[in-house]
């Protein structure tokens, strides 16, 4: 049976073409920089570092004319101490700027304004990481910067998990052509081993993470998937492939192992679900898609 195949990459090839693509979009702007929302997970960690490591070489080349990245913290009541730390702990090894800004005024004023829209668990998230988007655009409009984006492939492309007009208003979108597996693997290349392996979380409920949000992690599974669809498999054989059932079913054990009940009973119906969310994924990326850095990646 035809094999769905996953991607290789030399980091450092990857890391140069995704910085060039970076400082490109910055000067063709006319910009003065980059501003990025940390929060210590994995995909903020890299992308910061990727972008880090691209100004400063071309600072070094261009005295005259630096270009500036920027960090924001921007907590609410919701998050944990823990991730601001690890923000900030980032910021300071990268060497950038980092700016903390409490958005829990901008929630508290939202609860007022919009209740109803707010008494909803999954919709006050949206409205959070709408009032994130709205922070990082103002301050870069202020600064003469663009909004740097954090999404890898498999959350933006693969199963759609970001907000629309949240956490995917962004002006670039560093990361979106690598599957989190990469991501992961170029955070190790660039120096961050500690922050790798970090566990998935939009930080916008208490103690959320991706995993039980959706029933399934992204490494693999979704990446699968999305790899069947672009290698010429149809969805209907994608539900009965034996890679994507293996992992489903590690998935479902995993899952019920850590939370003591199962979200899918079975293979076919997770898979189904990441069906569902891939068409709604690819629909929210005909509204919103930012330029992507066109990386090398082998598929042997």
């Amino acid at each position: 049976m035809k094999q769905i195949k996953l991607a290789t990459m030399n980091s450092e090839q990857v890391a140069d073409e995704i910085g060039n693509f970076l400082v490109k979009e910055i000067i063709e702007e006319g910009k003065t920089g980059g501003v990025i929302g940390l929060s210590g997970g994995v995909d903020s960690t890299c992308t910061a570092a990727l972008a880090k490591r691209a100004l400063n070489k071309y600072n070094l080349e261009n005295p005259e004319k630096k270009l500036e990245l920027v960090g924001y913290l921007l907590p609410s009541k919701l998050n944990e101490k823990a991730d601001e730390d690890d923000g900030r702990k980032v910021a300071t090894r990268l060497g950038i700027r980092c700016e903390l800004i409490n958005i829990q005024p901008l929630v508290e004023a939202k609860l007022i304004v919009q209740p109803n829209v707010m008494s909803n668990k999954f919709h006050k998230g949206n409205q959070i990481s709408e009032l994130r988007a709205g922070v990082l655009h103002g301050q870069a409009a202020f600064e003469n910067k663009i909004v740097i984006g954090t999404g890898n492939k498999d959350e933006d492309f693969g199963v759609g998990y970001y907000t629309l007009f949240g956490d995917g208003a962004v002006r670039v979108s560093p990361l979106g052509m690598l599957p989190k597996r990469l991501v992961r693997e170029l955070a190790r290349y660039l120096g961050f081993e500690d922050l790798a392996d970090r566990i998935s979380s939009p930080g916008l409920e208490p103690n959320q993470t991706a995993f039980c949000d959706l029933g399934y992690e992204y490494t693999i599974i979704v990446e699968l998937y999305a790899n069947g669809i672009e290698q010429g498999f149809s969805r209907e054989e994608l539900l009965v492939n034996p890679q994507l059932i293996k992992e489903a079913e590690s998935n479902i054990e995993k899952y019920q192992k850590l939370f003591g009940f199962k979200k899918f009973q079975n293979a076919f119906d997770l898979i189904k679900d990441i069906e569902k969310r891939n068409k709604i994924a690819i629909g929210k990326s005909r509204i919103l898609s930012p330029p992507m850095a066109k990386i090398t990646l082998n598929y042997e």
